[in-house]
């Protein structure tokens, strides 16, 4: 079996009214729990939209520093990410697939080493 990380920037998702993500919530949790009746979910999140409440860790100098906020600023950052462990790359695809089409915006889909 091999990992795949499927996971969105936040830019991705566009901009609605919140009515129409209400609309989103049933359809991307029913593909969460088809994934994990299929025994392939290894997690499934979205992060805090609020990059505010994020903090990095970095210790390339030799020394742990801890700050406040995202590491580097960017316009695009990390909006939910979902964990598979799948016996192929066409299964990952799949499940893809079904995660865009349950949360109405696109995915990208990376094998974990």
């Amino acid at each position: 079996m091999t990992m795949y990380a499927i996971y969105f920037n936040q830019q991705w998702v566009g901009d609605h009214p919140a009515e129409w993500y209400q609309t989103r919530v049933e359809p991307s949790s029913a593909v969460v729990r088809e994934i994990d009746a299929a025994g392939a979910l290894v997690f499934a999140g979205g992060l805090v939209e609020d990059r505010s409440e994020a903090f990095s860790a970095d210790a390339t100098s030799g020394t742990i520093t801890i700050t406040d906020g995202p590491y580097v600023e960017t316009t695009e950052y990390l909006g939910g990410i979902t964990i598979v462990d799948v016996p192929d790359l066409e299964t990952a695809k799949m499940w893809a697939g079904k995660i865009a089409e349950g949360c109405g915006w696109p995915q990208e889909v990376r094998e974990i080493k």
